[in-house]
């Protein structure tokens, strides 16, 4: 009996024990390189992730020291000088202490300071064109302007030394006087070179026994920025800030002796 031989088989097995041609190689090698370079340019059409806003204070600092830490103390220590050429540097001198309030001097309660309209978010201003406001992309305040400012207002009005004692809202503490303010504007202004940085307050003193406004005014300052970018823009906003402390500190104190409230305890 004749053997049935598979030639279908046989031709299979054949073809399985020839050699990989050239080009099947060659593409065997080039199909990771295929798909690292599409992998490469599918990543590159995904969009890139914004860049983080640069974060300002606004706390009354000017010049080289806004947006630096503060420097450490000087450490209460007592060493021998050491012998050497150079002279030693005399110590910076030291934040003069508040004059002691007179006996007679009133309390002041200062409100929570508010903000018009557009100033109440941390988004850093400017203004190029009349009525309308823009806001820098990649910059930002670390808090609301109004909520920095609170802190400020009442250092300066403490170290004045005009009040007996400067209280914040809310508070239970008696208190003859309260000063209401408000931010009218804060903003970089371009229509001028350099720019400028404008900053205007509203104040009041208010006798808080009969609710009735004892004097008002409007602190509006103007401060040219170093570089007409947002850094600028906030050394300009902190040298205006500081000086418009100044003014309603004194501002408060010839209102308060004016009206002469009496203290606590006293009739009028």
């Amino acid at each position: 009996m004749t053997p049935c031989i598979d030639f279908g088989a046989h031709a299979a097995s054949r073809n399985d024990r020839q050699p990989a041609t050239a080009g099947s190689l060659g593409w065997r090698l080039l199909l990771p390189l295929l798909v690292l370079v599409l992998g490469s340019g599918c990543s590159s059409l995904l969009p890139k992730p914004a860049p983080l806003p640069s974060v300002y204070l606004l706390d009354g600092a000017t010049g080289a020291e806004v947006g630096k830490a503060a420097a450490p103390a000087a450490q209460a220590t007592i060493a021998t000088p050491a012998r050497s050429a150079t002279p030693a540097r005399s110590a910076a001198p030291a934040t003069p202490a508040a004059p002691a309030p007179a006996a007679s001097a009133p309390t002041l309660l200062v409100s929570a300071p508010r903000a018009s309209s557009g100033l109440d978010s941390r988004r850093i201003l400017y203004q190029r064109e009349p009525h309308r406001l823009d806001h820098f992309a990649h910059s930002d305040w670390a808090d609301t302007p109004a909520r920095m400012l609170a802190p400020l207002i009442v250092a300066a009005l403490e170290q004045s030394g005009s009040f007996h004692a400067v209280v914040v809202t809310p508070g239970t503490t008696e208190a003859g006087l309260r000063l209401d303010t408000e931010i009218l504007r804060l903003q970089q202004q371009f229509d001028s070179s350099p720019s400028q940085v404008r900053f205007t307050l509203r104040a009041h003193l208010v006798d808080s026994r009969s609710r009735r406004v004892l004097a008002w005014r409007e602190f509006d300052l103007r401060i040219a920025a170093p570089s007409d970018d947002p850094r600028g823009g906030v050394v300009a906003a902190n040298t205006a800030v500081q000086q418009a402390m100044q003014q309603l500190a004194d501002f408060c104190a010839q209102a308060s002796r004016a009206a002469a409230l009496p203290t606590a305890g006293q009739t009028r």
